[in-house]
């Protein structure tokens, strides 16, 4: 036995017994911080009188509930982004989720076609634009690779999760050679070196090393409204919507998978449909600054002034399907060196 099975075994261990002590139970895996998600689960329990066992995470919950096999106590895998969601079903860890919710509730083009995942809020690629330095308020994704933004972009790394996300989604709509020439495109107009995070980003926006930046939508709203130290980022840029030439603005996932060997199925598949009622979805939306998944559930305000956001239409699944070409181009073309 490996020295990681074996761990990640022990791990288990430590959630078996309450698995097989309580019925009303579910165990969650996340990427998400407890403290952006802990409210939902509070108010799932409250609700069902299910309670929920947390394990968080920054990295590798697939490889663990892969090595746990069989003995794994994980009900439900919450995550970010299209790659991980990907990553979670490449590995063999998940099963179809089986919900009429589901399929009624989530637009199919946010959902897998086998079951397997459901979103349960958006977030969308987007450009923060300094207030002093961009006077236009409409961009398009295929304009960023326009010689005029020559030494103005700052961005985080090609190979990050939502950079890969929006270059695969390009790779769908365009191909992969009009692709290869966007991002030698993209990359000619970078004002330095790929870093940082969405954050970052902003700072350098702010300090007038770029005019451009490209982050998700929430990072700016938690500047604004959680951070003072980062505050005068936000209040130094504005938010614009970038769209597809003749398409919408790409949008990614919070999603959630049902484990393979889940031994809390029915309270797992429960949690989920839980997570697009519409409770949880404007818990989503003025909590973690997402848009709901679920149609009708009001904006926070702050998302809202953003303006109306017109998603493109592209499946989340071609996009995920992309996800290697784009990965491979942004080494072809050096992106980040």
């Amino acid at each position: 036995m490996s020295r990681f099975r074996a761990a990640a075994l022990a791990f288990a261990a430590t959630l078996l017994p309450l698995t097989a002590g309580a019925a009303e139970q579910v165990n969650v895996y996340t990427y998400r911080e407890s403290k952006l998600v802990q409210p939902l689960f509070d108010a799932f329990t409250k609700d069902t009188g299910i309670a929920v066992n947390v394990i968080s995470a920054s990295s590798g919950l697939e490889q663990r509930i892969k090595a746990e096999g069989d003995k794994s106590p994980a009900d439900v895998l919450l995550t970010v982004d299209i790659g991980r969601i990907d990553e979670a079903v490449q590995a063999g860890i998940t099963q179809p989720i089986g919900s009429a919710v589901i399929d009624e509730t989530v637009p199919p083009r946010y959902r897998d076609p086998n079951g397997h995942w459901a979103g349960i809020s958006m977030r969308a690629r987007v450009i923060y634009a300094s207030k002093d330095r961009v006077k236009q308020d409409a961009i398009t994704y295929e304009e960023l690779a326009d010689p005029k933004w020559k030494g103005k972009i700052c961005i985080r790394s090609g190979q990050h999760i939502y950079n890969n996300a929006l270059f695969a989604a390009y790779v769908a709509k365009h191909g992969e050679a009009k692709a290869e020439e966007w991002l030698r495109g993209l990359k000619a107009n970078l004002a330095q070196k790929p870093s940082g995070g969405d954050r970052e980003t902003a700072r350098d926006v702010a300090a007038g090393k770029c005019d451009i930046g490209i982050g998700n939508t929430y990072y700016w709203a938690l500047m604004m409204n959680n951070d003072p130290d980062k505050k005068p980022w936000a209040e130094a840029t504005k938010v614009i919507l970038p769209t597809f030439q003749g398409g919408g603005t790409h949008v990614n996932l919070s999603g959630v998978l049902l484990a393979k060997n889940a031994p809390n199925k029915a309270n797992g598949v429960k949690l989920i449909e839980w997570l697009v009622g519409e409770k949880a979805q404007q818990i989503y939306a003025d909590a973690n600054y997402e848009y709901p998944i679920r149609p009708g559930v009001p904006l926070n305000p702050t998302i809202a002034g953003y303006g109306k956001l017109t998603a493109d239409p592209l499946p989340i699944a071609q996009i995920a399907a992309q996800r290697k070409t784009a990965s491979t181009l942004v080494d072809k073309v050096g992106f980040d060196n």
